[in-house]
């Protein structure tokens, strides 16, 4: 045997011994030690103890977060949970009809369809489907062809088609085409109360009038459903309330008579041709508890198209826009000036003709042509509408009295009618008013103080109805179908200002002014008619007046004997040399009296007394300033 060796002691074959390799000292002494056992058992304690202590700090790291999550922010937490997880869902339900005091429709939802195009899917040539749309459509087949030529899907054709039409699409079977259904705010009479009805956005939100302002009576209340997200993002409802899509029958009533409307809406709008003006706005009002029957403003726009029409048509500038009211403004001094006692209503006044109050001139409108008139009663004041003469009646005011008169009358203020975007009539600030003698003096013809077309009408409510002020307002209530009143809004009571004694004395002077003064081309036969013209100078932005600019308007009381409508024509910058409120406001007055006469069966009225005979009557004591 190779490289063996025997050994007879053991035995055993061995293998030749391998020398040594000779170990550097040095790399012996770099060798560690052989650990002890008691320096093992001291590592593995360090070890278990370095564990233990991660584990302890983690397990409170995790009990505080744990606290926070389930205590601190809990609620927080859940709210974030709920709205990632839930959703309130409001069922689209049409708005409210609206109708006016007869149930004319004036505003209604209704189905409409957006037409939509996909290129992409045609199966016919563009030029086939643009040919079968162009008569549905009635629009050239060129202007279908452009609208197809602007993508491959998802193009707009059309906006607010009816139901008729889109039958008529659907029934043409054309592959690539898509009816998406919506709601639209359709108004029949179009432009004739746009003024009063305003507007509704293509987000169905009202963006003017009482769409606007009447939000709470318009839109119905419908319970919200609740859905609940699943893990892949569907949506599932979670309970489905019974009759949640159950919609009221339920409409809202207006005050407005849409016969009477059209009526002064075409005699304003023949007044405003003829003299070339700017705008204007006929009021009616029943005298009792302030319900409007009309309140036309031109220009007016379409509000299915509003759209179409410059945003400075949206106001109703009978209530947002205010004027300097003139002579029609006289009736209410006097009634200011009786009530005071600072007059009797036999008390004559010397009509100069011109004047000067602090420096300042005033004097008659036909001062030039006719000069003074000498002694007026002042019926006879209001009959001329003699501004003089007027002046003499307020001086024997105190300033401070006939201050607090205008602020008892509300102006100032608003009137409070359920449209938005009023603007409250003005008066010079008391100071003002009462330390310079012009300012009274001015006030008595109507000038120096602005109001609006609306609080016209309502201070000459006050001369009709015996002396109170009430609240002009177009919204009569809920109703249903069968006329029952759900809800109504609740109005200021009426207010009394004036004495009985004093309206029916104003009433008989401003009988007089239709009678035989400057109200004449009011008359109507058969009928007590009381009026008052005006014929004022524009103010200016910048201070003063304009030299050629003017407002014209005509208010009146019918029938005398039994008060029942005041109506009230104001008309903006007519031209032309006989633009007065005779000529230009009174006709379009009397025009809508004839069709209230007709509209509310008004028999004619009984003849005046008799005047009382000159044994009898008393001495009319001349009076002077």
């Amino acid at each position: 045997m190779d490289n063996l060796s025997y050994n007879p002691r053991s035995r055993r074959l061995r293998q030749p011994a391998t020398p040594r390799r000779r170990q550097n000292p040095k790399s012996i002494a770099a060798q560690p030690a052989k650990p002890t056992p008691q320096s093992k058992v001291e590592s593995t304690r360090f070890r278990l103890f370095l564990v233990w202590l991660i584990l302890v700090m983690g397990g409170v790291v995790l009990a505080t977060n744990l606290f926070r999550l389930q205590v601190t922010q809990s609620a927080k937490l859940r709210q974030q949970a709920r709205e990632q997880q839930m959703i309130f869902l409001r069922p689209f339900v049409p708005r409210r009809p609206i109708v006016d005091r007869t149930n004319t429709v004036l505003a209604i939802d209704r189905p409409v369809y957006t037409l939509y195009a996909h290129p992409k899917l045609f199966k016919r040539t563009k030029t086939e489907v643009a040919d079968q749309l162009s008569p549905v459509l009635r629009r050239p087949v060129a202007d279908i062809l452009k609208q197809f030529d602007r993508g491959n899907s998802g193009i707009r054709i059309e906006y607010a088609l009816d139901e008729w039409m889109a039958d008529r699409i659907t029934h043409l079977q054309i592959d690539g085409l898509e009816l998406i259904q919506n709601q639209q705010r359709l108004y029949p009479q179009q432009d004739l109360m746009a003024g009063v009805l305003g507007y509704v956005d293509v987000e169905h939100q009202g963006q003017a009038g009482l769409e606007f302002s009447q939000q709470k009576f318009l839109e119905r209340s419908v319970k919200a459903i609740r859905l609940s997200r699943m893990g892949n993002g569907m949506l599932m409802p979670d309970s489905m309330p019974g009759g949640f899509l159950h919609v009221d029958d339920l409409r809202v009533q207006l005050t407005l008579d849409s016969r009477l409307h059209r009526v002064a809406q075409a005699a304003l709008r023949e007044q405003m041709k003829r003299y070339e003006a700017k705008r204007g706005t006929v009021i009616v009002m029943d005298v009792k508890d302030g319900s409007l029957l009309a309140l036309v403003t031109e220009p007016s726009y379409d509000p299915n198209r509003y759209y179409d029409f410059p945003v400075e048509r949206f106001k109703n500038w009978a209530i947002t826009d205010l004027y300097e009211p003139g002579s029609t403004f006289k009736p209410i001094n006097v009634a200011i000036a009786l009530e005071t006692g600072a007059i009797k209503p036999d008390a004559v006044f010397n009509d100069e003709g011109q004047i000067f109050v602090d420096g300042w001139p005033i004097e008659d409108f036909d001062f030039s042509s006719t000069g003074g008139r000498g002694p007026l009663s002042v019926t006879e004041i209001l009959q001329h509408s003699s501004n003089v003469g007027m002046v003499h009646v307020i001086q024997q005011l105190k300033p401070k009295v006939y201050y607090s008169w205008l602020k008892r009358l509300g102006l100032g203020q608003i009137t409070g009618i359920d449209l938005p975007s009023e603007i409250a009539s003005r008066t010079k600030d008391k100071e003002q008013f009462l330390e310079s003698p012009i300012e009274a003096a001015t006030a008595a013809f109507g000038q120096g103080l602005s109001i609006t077309p609306l609080k016209l009408a309502q201070l000459a409510t006050v001369l009709a109805n015996g002396g109170k002020l009430v609240t002009p307002h177009l919204v009569r209530g809920l109703y249903d179908t069968e006329g029952q009143l759900h809800s109504q809004p609740t109005l200021p009571p009426p207010r009394q200002v004036f004495s009985p004694a004093t309206t029916q004395a104003v009433l008989k002077m401003m009988e007089a002014v239709v009678a035989d003064g400057t109200g004449k081309p009011a008359q109507i036969e058969g009928y007590r008619i009381a009026g008052k013209t005006g014929t004022a100078q524009k103010a200016s932005a910048d201070g003063g007046y304009y030299a050629n600019a003017k407002i014209t308007s005509f208010v009146s009381i019918f029938p005398v004997e039994a008060p029942r409508f005041v109506v009230v024509a104001v008309i903006d910058e007519p031209q032309g040399g006989d633009a007065f409120g005779s000529t230009v406001a009174a006709p379009i007055v009397k025009t809508v009296m004839e069709a209230l006469i007709t509209i509310e069966q008004i028999p004619p009225s009984a003849p005046p007394p008799p005047p009382k005979s000159e044994a009898t009557e008393q001495p009319a004591a001349a009076e002077t300033p």
